[in-house]
């Protein structure tokens, strides 16, 4: 069996297939078909950049998932997946892009053969790769089928994270710890951004010793001065100037695992009321996670944050964070727990959050972040060890 081909142990995916199962006889769902390349990497182990066709994941309630994808896509699956050559089926390469054919045909096809075609079939409706004519064709396709909405199925599963999930994302942190520290190193008045930028790629992607470091699934954002109003900004040829403010958010990948990590140089000296709100956006941080504890909620990191802000007149209409682990392009986050008073969600140990506070205001901008863990006992573990302060080259 291939499982050599896959970074995790049998028994990992038993546990998640186990857990999707389970969700799917709740949810009233015979055969699920999972388009997310996350979901599709955590069930199966299916890793390429493939992601802009149509591929997917058909789980039934017994045997191994079966991978459904391009043609060509094919031995990627067989160097990747878990399963047996079996379990990888595809369609030819005359339904790319074709005007009179679509993929979602050929999946139609098999899903009869399987004795699914007027079955109650789970979709992930809301995700980015599963595209309206993609429903449309398949729904006119199987008539006789009952389809269900489980766009967040599988990422609800993903939530609690395994050891060795978390193993992979302590290897992620450390590689975000060098990129931010490449950046303080580096960074000065005079230094055009795209350069800095390529520096901080090549740190991320060497990585450390046998920690080297994958693409991750948002490029570096680098605002400056009254771009860094502006929270997802990138880069541009401009170079970075006194008297300016840029923050770095980037995340460090391995294995496609993320811990994300932000944070903020300032050129020169800093305005009292900057440097008051960096104080403040730490203090906060600083009490989200002391009360992020297993038991306490994920709206209770929220308050805390928001409390240490409300001291130096500065409210937040956003959310702080959200779960994150396993992900691709365009989006590191989890899609399910939001860090924001009015997320109820229990913390659970394992779980894992970018705790993300980011300040953007009418004219500046400001972040200091952590990808934290809940613990059995005690505040959560934050992943990254950079000093949580705005840093000051001067």
């Amino acid at each position: 069996m291939p499982i050599q081909n896959a970074p995790f142990e049998q028994a990992e995916y038993d546990r998640r297939i186990a857990l999707t199962r389970k969700a799917m006889v709740e949810a009233g769902i015979e055969v699920l078909f999972v388009t997310n390349p996350s979901n599709q990497n955590w069930l199966t182990g299916y890793d390429g950049w493939s992601f802009y066709v149509h591929q997917g994941v058909i789980l039934t309630h017994d045997g191994p998932p079966i991978w459904w994808g391009r043609m060509q896509d094919a031995n990627g699956a067989r160097r990747t997946v878990w399963m047996e050559d079996e379990q990888i089926i595809y369609y030819a390469d005359r339904y790319i892009q074709a005007t009179d054919i679509h993929p979602m045909e050929d999946l139609a096809s098999h899903l009869r053969i399987m004795g699914y075609g007027d079955k109650r079939i789970g979709i992930e409706m809301e995700t980015y790769f599963f595209t309206a004519k993609a429903f449309a064709v398949l729904a006119d396709t199987l008539p006789e089928a009952t389809f269900i909405d489980a766009s967040t199925l599988v990422n609800w599963q993903r939530l609690i994270k395994s050891d060795a999930e978390i193993g992979f994302m302590r290897r992620a942190a450390r590689i975000s710890e060098l990129v931010i520290e490449r950046a303080i190193e580096l960074a000065e008045p005079g230094m055009r951004k795209h350069d800095l930028v390529g520096e901080l790629f090549k740190t991320s992607v060497q990585g450390e010793a046998d920690s080297w470091g994958d693409y991750p699934a948002i490029v570096p954002l680098l605002p400056s001065g009254e771009d860094a109003s502006a929270p997802h900004l990138t880069w541009n040829g401009e170079a970075l100037k006194s008297g300016e403010a840029t923050f770095i958010e980037q995340s460090g990948c391995y294995r496609r695992y993320h811990a994300p990590l932000c944070r903020t140089i300032f050129f020169g000296k800093p305005p009292t009321h900057f440097s008051d709100a960096s104080k403040a956006l730490t203090e906060g941080l600083n009490a989200g996670i002391e009360v992020a504890r297993a038991g306490n909620r994920a709206c209770d990191i929220a308050r805390a944050l928001d409390a240490e802000l409300h001291k130096v007149g500065i409210e937040r209409p956003n959310r702080c964070g959200y779960a994150v682990g396993l992900s691709y392009p365009p989006d590191w986050g989890e899609h399910t727990v939001s860090l924001r008073a009015s997320d109820e969600t229990v913390l659970e140990p394992g779980m894992t959050f970018h705790f993300m506070p980011g300040l953007w205001m009418d004219d500046w901008g400001l972040e200091t972040t952590e990808t934290i863990v809940i613990r059995e006992d005690g505040p959560a573990e934050p992943l990254c060890n950079i000093p949580r302060q705005l840093f000051i080259k001067d």
